[in-house]
């Protein structure tokens, strides 16, 4: 008797190895022999051959147990499901097998009352994160809790997904989360300190990166804990200077995302990468101006910035953003069809972060037409044939300033004023007339209709 147990202790152990390395033929063999080794757990841990494909990332041997009917939410020791530690690990390839078998996203273990989200927030594999909030919109966890329920929903100790990301330093999970609707104030319980908002909690860690994306998404600077300490007490108590002085309540307001965009129906993806892309330059300018002088000062760019002009002045100034006459326009009102950059045009619908006893915001209009903005998208590129022909218009208008300037015809506020008037007018001058009847194949045309020498 003593020795037919040992030998099916050495068959359990043999069959562990195999999942556990991905041995698909030798898992097949020892299940023809023995299928009832699928609901034998290891003797400790109680983890089952699903545990153990899932953890490990052994996609074909998950498959293959799939396949057999095995319950995709059975449990361990700890009452964790295999999807928390495909979770856990970042196995992204069972983390999304796991859940098209149907596996139950809303499932706490009794370790730390946590779920598949807490766990692939916590060790910040972003992917996952993202597949589970995907699978969150079409599981019955959306019909019975609510997706904005589950992204905030709280461990044993009161901590949200979100809070974990920040003490943990993952910025990317916490960009997921906050874009998902992740709450930027909500407070502890036992997590951490009592009463810690997720700015407490990335301040105590250290990261810049989150502390960015918090405050950009309108974390509260002056939230107190339990023990009555703002973020910026908590960065200075654990020596991280640079986090400090961007949390300090006297240093400059960061412009909040995405506050006023609520007013604007449908936000063009694409548009709202570049629309995030410019808020967090933006805010970095907003940094540097803030650790000038410190030790704490950020890195010059790699770049010099006469390479920067170079690149700008091959830009046709009709693409020019006619507010600002510095950025290329990239983004496009829907509707009225005017374009702007994404900098002026988050300087129309972001802010500082309000007062809260001040009312609601207006929605942004139009700086052209006056017309509410109700969809953005990226603003339409130009053909290669437009663009030779804005470049050859822009090459006009910086020989005309030129020689203006070689006649002294102006004084120097004469000629930047005519500069201004000459970009705003850009979009409908200096058309080449190529083998026009009217001027000849050395002269150009200009808006007044006359025939002037090229200078």
């Amino acid at each position: 008797m003593g020795q037919g147990l040992s030998c099916r202790a050495n068959r359990e152990d043999g069959f562990f190895n195999a999942v556990q390395v991905g041995d698909l033929e030798t898992v097949q063999i020892l299940l023809q022999r023995d299928p009832s080794l699928l609901n034998q757990p290891t003797v400790y841990d109680k983890l089952s051959a699903l545990h153990i494909a899932s953890a490990n990332g052994q996609i074909e041997v998950l498959s293959l147990i799939l396949g057999r009917s095995v319950n995709p939410d059975i449990l361990n020791r700890h009452k964790q499901t295999p999807l928390m530690l495909a979770a856990m690990h970042g196995k992204i390839s069972c983390v999304q097998m796991l859940l098209q078998a149907g596996a139950n996203i809303l499932m706490f273990d009794s370790l730390h009352g946590r779920t598949c989200l807490h766990y692939a927030a916590y060790y910040g594999h972003s992917e996952c994160l993202q597949a589970i909030l995907s699978a969150a919109h079409s599981t019955p966890v959306a019909d019975s809790w609510g997706f904005a329920r589950f992204v905030n929903v709280r461990d044993g100790k009161g901590a949200t997904p979100l809070h974990l990301a920040a003490r943990q330093r993952r910025p990317d999970c916490v960009h997921i989360l906050l874009d998902s609707g992740a709450l930027a104030c909500a407070s502890t319980g036992g997590y951490g300190y009592p009463g810690s908002t997720p700015l407490h909690l990335a301040a105590r860690g250290g990261s810049l990166d989150c502390i960015r994306e918090l405050l950009a998404w309108g974390a509260d600077r002056l939230q107190r804990d339990a023990a009555g300490r703002i973020p910026y007490t908590v960065a200075v108590k654990y020596k991280h200077g640079a986090c400090a002085a961007l949390l300090n309540p006297s240093s400059a307001e960061p412009l909040v995302w995405p506050s006023p965009l609520k007013f604007i129906s449908e936000l063009n993806p694409e548009a709202k990468v570049l629309l995030e892309r410019a808020l967090m330059e933006a805010n970095r300018e907003r940094e540097k101006n803030i650790l000038k002088g410190t030790p704490y000062s950020l890195p010059s760019p790699s770049h010099s910035d006469v390479g920067a002009e170079d690149n700008i002045s091959e830009v046709s100034e009709a693409e020019l953003c006619c507010i600002c006459f510095d950025q290329v326009c990239t983004i496009e009102v829907q509707g009225c069809g005017h374009q702007m950059c994404a900098h002026c045009t988050l300087a129309l619908c972001c802010h500082n972060k309000p007062n809260p006893t001040t009312t609601c915001l207006p929605s942004p209009v139009c700086p052209f037409c006056r017309s509410s903005i109700a969809q953005l998208v990226v603003a339409k590129t130009k053909t290669g044939e437009e663009m030779d022909m804005d470049v050859s218009s822009s090459k006009l208008t910086k020989s005309r300033k030129s020689r203006n300037l070689s006649e002294g015809s102006s004084s120097f506020m004469g000629v930047s004023a005519m500069g201004s008037f000459g970009k705003m007018g850009a979009r409908g001058s200096g058309k080449i007339a190529a083998d026009s009847g009217d001027c000849g194949s050395g002269k150009i045309a200009a808006d007044s209709g006359d025939c002037v020498d090229k200078p």
